[in-house]
């Protein structure tokens, strides 16, 4: 069986209870100490690259650095990300008197607008279908991003605290890795740290959003108070949400302290059931408090 058919979304939809709690976790950045050196090292790069932005290197790295790792848009889909990206570059005024010419994504805007599952087969399936050279360029972009993250992203470990509590969890709740990272690299990072045998089910881009993911995996099977989502995004807390689940912040900078309050507290509220909306909103207030929704660059303008 490949893991497509072992971590397809029919699978995680019929799959059978064994507890009678649910634990969400996202994996880039909250398990795994991966987003900068994923983000910087592969994604931007490429982007410069595959568009021939030289000219304008040092505002898309900043501009992609805020969106993908510095703001509350972090952690989302890459797709939607580079969309984000490319609409921030249009306001800077530094790239609109530059010689640089940023490519037409409207392509990407309709294939975003669709609904579709966004993944590189849906990207090579609307490029075939619309002749776009946008979306071909698209594809070789996510796809040379794929392989340079397998060559440059290899046995990084968990943080040490995210592995004390997935030993805690694993025998006391049904876990699930909900992530917008292809399924192969969730594979194979979980699996080059042995853990991946402490979660029930890893779910990519492949099966959907990460609200689609918690809506398969627990409407009708679980009280939204027993589920939980853990996560270092915003993106993590709206799936979180839309679900009537709680949610656990992963603090970006301060990932191990986080992970360890998680595995001393919050897990043990959870269970025992005074996780309650008062414990909630003090948490969301700490993680909105680390990211903006603003650019930097913005700010100081204005």
């Amino acid at each position: 069986m490949s893991i497509y058919d072992k971590y397809s979304a029919d699978a995680l939809k019929s799959f059978v209870p064994a507890h009678d709690s649910f634990v969400g976790i996202d994996s880039d950045g909250c398990v795994f100490d991966t987003m900068e050196i994923k983000q910087k090292q592969c994604f931007h790069g490429l982007i410069v690259q595959t568009w021939n932005l030289r000219t304008i290197e040092q505002e898309v790295r900043q501009t992609a650095e805020f969106v993908n790792l510095y703001s509350r848009s972090r952690g989302q889909n890459r797709f939607t990300a580079l969309q984000q990206t490319f609409e921030l570059l249009a306001q800077r005024p530094e790239v609109v008197t530059s010689d640089a010419v940023l490519p037409d994504h409207r392509p990407l805007d309709a294939l975003i607008g669709s609904g579709a599952t966004l993944d590189n087969k849906a990207v090579a399936h609307a490029a075939y279908e619309t002749d776009s050279p946008f979306l071909r360029e698209l594809l070789a972009w996510s796809l040379a991003v794929n392989e340079l993250i397998e060559h440059k992203v290899k046995r990084i470990p968990p943080f040490s605290w995210a592995a004390k509590s997935l030993e805690l969890m694993q025998n006391k709740s049904h876990l699930m890795v909900v992530s917008q990272t292809p399924l192969d690299a969730l594979v194979r990072e979980w699996d080059a740290n042995n853990i991946l045998d402490q979660v029930q089910f890893i779910a990519g881009q492949e099966i959907g959003t990460k609200s689609e993911h918690l809506a398969m995996a627990t409407q009708g099977k679980y009280a939204p108070s027993r589920v939980i989502m853990i996560g270092d995004a915003a993106g993590d807390r709206v799936a979180a949400e839309a679900s009537g689940a709680w949610f656990y912040p992963i603090k970006p900078g301060q990932e191990d302290d986080s992970w360890k309050r998680f595995h001393d507290e919050t897990y043990g509220r959870f269970l025992n059931g005074s996780f309650d909306p008062a414990y909630q909103q003090k948490l969301n207030a700490e993680f909105d408090a680390l990211l903006p929704e603003n650019p930097p660059w913005q700010t100081t303008e204005s």
